[in-house]
């Protein structure tokens, strides 16, 4: 009788067992929901003017160019020394370690080129991570500024004067790196006329778009894309506007308004 007892009772054991163990491959796993994605950053694209001459047939407008990376474009930079047209060049670090030569030709032209900061690694100036134009943000208030810091520093190594102005790279922002940026001095330098669209339009559109600037416009061209047809398309710009009597002047000549807070 015990025999039966113990054989039953271990049989029972058993089923239970092997049921126990079939339990987890029956029951389905447990869903896992998607991490929320964080929202994008809102960007902006500030502009900025500078004051007009509110002289017929005279008008001031700032050209700007910024030297990303790459090499010198000898068309536009040849032509402003020719010309004696003065203009403000934005510079990275990494655009000064290749083009020694055309550096010296702006520190040899003081009048002409007033030299500022376009960051160290060319990285948007964004203190959240974002891709803008497929590059990726500075992504940290500390990232950003690192960007600045090592770009002035690099300008200031290299024989040029302490930086003022601070323009990033795609020229966006979000808005509390524009607080950050403008909390360490710089004026952020928008624009009011895109010449080039990054250096990436054709001769004869790059030619119109910077022709057409108006009394107290700020021009946004690139003079680092030699081997680009926008940058004979800005040389010839700049012949037609001094035929026109325009007034060129630097941003540090001249009084300037920009909007999103860059230059309050």
């Amino acid at each position: 009788m015990n025999r039966i007892l113990l054989a039953s009772a271990f049989l029972l054991v058993s089923i239970s067992a092997a049921f126990a163990d079939g339990i987890p491959s029956t029951l389905p796993a447990p869903a896992v929901s998607p991490a929320p994605k964080a929202p994008a950053p809102k960007l902006v694209e500030p502009h900025l003017h500078i004051a007009r001459s509110n002289v017929a047939d005279h008008a001031r407008i700032a050209l700007t160019f910024d030297a990303c990376m790459g090499q010198a474009d000898e068309r536009i930079l040849s032509t402003l020394v020719r010309e004696r047209i003065p203009a403000t060049i934005f510079v990275t670090a990494r655009w000064l370690k290749r083009n020694p030569a055309a550096l010296a030709v702006f520190l040899q032209n003081p009048d002409l080129f007033e030299l500022e900061n376009h960051g160290q690694n060319h990285i948007p100036a964004v203190d959240t991570p974002t891709l803008i134009y497929g590059i990726a943000s500075a992504g940290s208030p500390q990232a950003v500024r690192q960007e600045v810091e090592g770009g002035a520093a690099a300008m200031v190594a290299a024989g040029i004067p302490a930086p003022h102005w601070f323009r990033g790279s795609t020229a966006k922002y979000d808005l509390s790196a524009i607080g950050e940026i403008r909390a360490m001095g710089y004026r952020i330098a928008g624009y009011s006329v895109n010449g080039d669209g990054g250096s990436l339009l054709g001769a004869v559109i790059t030619e119109k778009r910077i022709a057409s600037a108006k009394d107290g416009d700020v021009v946004i061209s690139h003079v680092n894309q030699p081997t680009h047809a926008a940058g004979e398309g800005v040389a010839k710009a700049l012949v037609d506007l001094k035929a026109k009597g325009t007034q060129f002047v630097r941003l540090q000549d001249v009084e300037d308004t920009g909007d999103d807070k860059t230059t309050e």
